[in-house]
């Protein structure tokens, strides 16, 4: 049976969207690795309140329809830069309008319908960040993190997984390697000096694991040094050469960590590769 590989990128526009070249770097990125992408930008309905002082000193119900204008307006222009890349059914851009209070659980919930969630990474952007976290802990599906700084690969021949034998690194092999292309590389990551393992050499039993599997396999154990375990695998995952990072070693409290903290008390201070997360 021939199946297509569906990719899901949400995209919100309140208060503000994510920047474009984190956008276009997402898209690019989902393009590479085959199937159709999938884009919803979601405009915002924000409730009235009534209030009697609610025009008198301030234009209350103007500025929430200014702020709703907006919203559909950047809809609009999202889905014309989406629709450059690409004509359907290889790219496909539609636009949902949905209570301000329910634009997280519609985007996660809506994930739930494909393969995988791409989602383009903004320092600045708040409702990027929160999109990201929403998707990543509700839709039970692998979400990529995209920096703009990312170029597409004409393929995706070679990731990196951070491994540390745990269930949930398991898990991000396994939604992983279906994206990796016919004759592509594992780049295998242990972290020897960031807490208790579950044995020695598992990086090495991963790789030879991976090689009686038929998938070309290397492994590397890395010392945090000064560095985060962030910036250690990434910076290792970049120097072999490797077109994406995958994880699942973050249970829920640090990967939550890592998302609610921001740009410059997360986890991921600064995103330097596409990063598949699992949780």
């Amino acid at each position: 049976m021939i199946t297509t590989r569906r990719t899901y990128m949400p995209l919100a526009t309140y208060p503000e969207a994510a920047a474009d070249e984190a956008i276009l770097a997402a898209a690019g990125f989902a393009m590479s690795l085959g199937g159709a992408l999938e884009v919803t930008t979601f405009s915002v309905d924000i409730p009235r309140v009534q209030s009697p002082l609610a025009g008198l000193l301030i234009d209350i119900p103007g500025l929430v329809q200014a702020a709703e204008d907006k919203s559909k307006s950047e809809c609009a222009r999202l889905q014309s830069l989406i629709g450059g890349l690409g004509a359907p059914p290889a790219v496909n851009c539609t636009s949902r309008k949905i209570l301000l209070s329910g634009l997280l659980d519609a985007a996660a919930a809506e994930a739930r319908y494909y393969d995988l969630a791409v989602l383009p990474w903004s320092r600045e952007e708040a409702s990027a960040q929160n999109l990201i976290e929403a998707v990543v802990f509700g839709s039970g599906r692998p979400a990529i993190l995209v920096p703009s700084s990312a170029r597409p690969p004409a393929r995706l021949d070679h990731i990196a997984i951070a491994w540390d034998a745990s269930r949930v690194a398991a898990r991000a092999l396994g939604d992983a390697l279906p994206l990796l292309a016919e004759g592509g590389r594992v780049t295998v990551l242990t972290v020897g000096d960031e807490k208790p393992l579950a044995g020695a050499a598992l990086a090495s039993l991963l790789a030879s694991s991976l090689e009686k599997r038929g998938v070309k396999a290397h492994p590397i154990e890395i010392t945090l040094g000064e560095n985060t375990i962030a910036q250690a695998l990434q910076e290792k995952a970049l120097a072999e050469g490797a077109q994406m990072l995958a994880m699942g070693g973050f249970g829920h409290s640090r990967l939550r960590d890592f998302v609610l903290g921001g740009a410059t008390t997360g986890v991921f201070a600064e995103l330097r590769l596409p990063v598949l997360l699992s949780h």
